[in-house]
């Protein structure tokens, strides 16, 4: 048998049994253990050549995204993935797995928490609660690395004639994201007793955070590794270059890939149709324009229309800090749960004409901080988005008497 265990097309033509006995409705447990009998490791490309051919052959897209999860437990851990190429630091697959990483810690939060939550008894502590929330809040982040895969990765496999896959694969994103917006409705909306929240669990919460953790496998085990075998380095690179438009999930890419014959920076390729920012009043360089906001004393983030955050200030006198993870974030999830329907009142004001600023002051470390949210609006009143500016007013509390221009001295 060892021969035709060896053999590609032997080891595809069991595969393909195997997954059809499982749209059948054999057990998972049997095909697994009759997998693990016959076959040793399963090259990855096989595993997604497989499924090209059971879509080829007319086995609907929607009965493979059903036994998406189904064939995918059954192979982990037998997915051959030794010929994979090597990763550069910063490459989009680099920063795709360590995403993962931050997920898998995210969904093992959930885990542990409900399982605390499910042992314990009494009322459902408000503690706990917001916790959940919050790591719900965090694990809908993942609609970031979702969406490179299918607006940058996936257009070009589509282009080497692998469109099964992505396919398949973008449908299951399309459920985990219902989950995920379905459970932090649920943990959002009002009183929920600790029998209601262990049911919703079940049916819900714990499906949500094990469909991000399945799909972490199937991108490392299958995509990633075909994706570099069909990619070529001008392809990951047009990739890079869009990729921060979309924004990270839970990571910010400590150091910008590119390949050795790439000449520009990314910023600078970002920006070489647009060298000078021309404003009624004046103009800009692009380097002078982030020199100045950058020299401001003073924390700027910026939340367009859509409630995404799309910008902030990088000051060496940040109070707050902040990466690229949360680019194209909901703003609603970059706060603390007991603050988000503060959030949505605030935005909801700006938005409707009720208000245009909101102030708040706070004491961190002995300092007082200044804190406001401006609406902005164009010359037609309409709604833009909304900025936040955060200062240290400590030094200016202490002023006195007066320092005039002619004082300076060094």
């Amino acid at each position: 048998m060892s021969e035709l265990i060896n053999n590609s097309s032997e080891r595809k033509k069991r595969l393909k049994t195997l997954i059809l006995r499982l749209h059948q409705g054999e057990a998972e447990e049997k095909v697994r253990e009759d997998l693990l009998s016959t076959l040793s490791q399963i090259p990855y490309g096989e595993v997604v050549e497989v499924e090209q051919e059971l879509i080829s052959e007319g086995l609907p897209e929607e009965e493979v995204l059903r036994l998406c999860d189904a064939h995918s437990a059954v192979l982990h851990g037998n997915v051959d993935l030794s010929a994979a190429k090597k990763i550069p630091a910063g490459h989009p697959v680099d920063v795709l797995i360590n995403e993962n990483k931050e997920l898998r810690k995210v969904v093992a939060e959930i885990e542990n928490l409900i399982s605390a939550i499910s042992y314990d008894s009494g009322p459902v502590k408000d503690t706990e609660k917001f916790r959940l929330t919050g790591l719900f809040n965090s694990l809908w982040d993942v609609d970031k690395h979702y969406q490179r895969k299918e607006y940058l990765l996936f257009p070009y496999l589509e282009r080497q004639g692998i469109t099964g896959p992505p396919k398949v694969m973008w449908g299951k994103h399309d459920e985990i994201r219902e989950l995920i917006k379905g459970g932090i409705e649920l943990l959002r909306s009002g009183e929920i007793t600790r029998e209601e929240l262990v049911a919703s669990a079940e049916i819900v919460l714990l499906p949500a955070a094990q469909g991000v953790k399945d799909m972490t496998t199937k991108e490392e085990e299958i995509l990633f590794p075909m994706a570099l075998d069909n990619l070529n380095e001008a392809d990951w690179y047009a990739i890079q270059k869009q990729s921060l438009e979309i924004g990270y999930c839970l990571y910010d890419p400590r150091v910008t890939w590119k390949p050795e014959w790439a000449q520009e920076d990314i910023l600078h390729e970002m920006n070489k149709n647009a060298d000078t920012v021309q404003l009624p009043s004046g103009s800009f360089t692009i380097e002078e324009l982030l020199a100045i906001l950058n020299r401001l004393p003073i924390d700027m983030t910026f939340v367009d229309r859509n409630d995404k955050v799309k910008y902030f200030s990088q000051s060496e006198e940040r109070i707050f800090q902040r990466n690229r993870a949360i680019l194209n974030r909901d703003v609603r999830h970059c706060h603390p749960p007991a603050s988000a329907h503060i959030v949505d009142k605030i935005i909801e004001d700006f938005r409707s004409g009720k208000a245009s600023r909101a102030p708040f002051w706070i004491n961190i470390g002995g300092k007082m901080i200044y804190i406001e949210y401006f609406a902005l609006r164009n010359d037609k009143g309409e709604y833009l988005g909304t900025l936040e500016v955060s200062h240290n007013v400590t030094p200016y509390r202490e002023l006195e008497g007066e320092q005039r221009i002619l004082s300076y001295s060094k």
